[in-house]
């Protein structure tokens, strides 16, 4: 009953299988994978935010690129406020505002990102402190420049004269006449009573869109598993039906009828008064 396997046909359903299941089971263990380094990745980088704020600050120069060992880390600059910008659609605790961005020029030449902090409401040069004159000092976390799509960044463009979409050197030297850090910094204690904006976790770091999509994946290429077996399973259930059917005669009588059947049909065309 069971000879059919052994055909050409049969073969290759096999060595599908075979192939398939346990090439499923190690591309969904491999995206299991990816959802848990993202977990990890993102316990570490709240751990990390915890413990920078209670190291020393250091100086930008020694932090400088930044990358996931040194985004979140304290820093202290010193230089004189320039030009203030206004970012606007980012949020805090649920609620619509904008960062207060001001460019901090540094003895070296360049000048630092500085957020000084959150207002709530559509941005309005007229709310924002104005930033304190004289050279000052500044201390805060240390973040990557920003892209679209990270942060909650917007891909808009043609922003109003005084606002930017992102904090980066290549958004900022269109708006500035000198060069900028591509780095930035949020203050620990927001400036002028303004509401200091929280540390941003490293990008790929957050259990985002990404991380549950890994998880998603997870699942299909496990379920596609039970899919192959159970297909495999039916297909030879089918093959055994109709082996039954064939060693009890009954596939041979449904062919028999059918000949009849159309041998009839033929006679009754044949003899019917229009010839058809």
């Amino acid at each position: 009953m069971y000879r059919f396997l052994l055909t050409p046909r049969w073969w290759g359903i096999n060595v599908f299988v075979v192939l398939a299941i346990p090439f499923c089971i190690f591309m969904g263990s491999w995206q299991l994978g990816r959802f848990e380094d993202r977990i990890q990745d993102h316990e570490t980088a709240t751990t990390q935010n915890a413990s920078d704020r209670q190291e020393a600050a250091r100086p930008l120069a020694d932090l400088l690129p930044v990358d996931k060992a040194t985004v979140g880390k304290q820093t202290t600059v010193s230089g004189r406020y320039d030009d203030q910008l206004l970012v606007p659609e980012r949020k805090l605790d649920g609620r619509s505002g904008y960062y207060v961005l001001t460019l901090l020029r540094t003895d070296a030449g360049k000048a630092l990102p500085v957020v000084r902090g959150w207002l709530p409401g559509e941005p309005d040069p007229a709310k924002a402190p104005a930033p304190p004159t004289g050279e000052v000092t500044v201390s805060g976390a240390l973040q990557a420049a920003e892209s679209v799509g990270s942060n909650g960044v917007s891909g808009r463009t043609g922003w109003p004269d005084g606002q930017t979409g992102a904090i980066s050197a290549a958004t900022l030297l269109n708006l500035v006449p000198y060069d900028v850090y591509d780095a930035w910094v949020t203050l620990n204690e927001g400036d002028s009573g303004m509401r200091a904006v929280p540390v941003s976790a490293p990008q790929n770091t957050g259990l985002d869109l990404k991380a549950f999509q890994n998880l998603g994946y997870t699942a299909e290429w496990f379920a596609f598993v039970g899919f192959v077996i159970f297909m495999w399973f039916r297909l030879l259930r089918r093959e055994v039906e109709l082996a039954r059917d064939a060693e009890l005669g009954l596939v041979q009588e449904d062919a028999q009828d059918a000949e009849d059947g159309a041998a009839e049909r033929k006679s009754d065309r044949s003899t019917s008064p229009s010839g058809v």
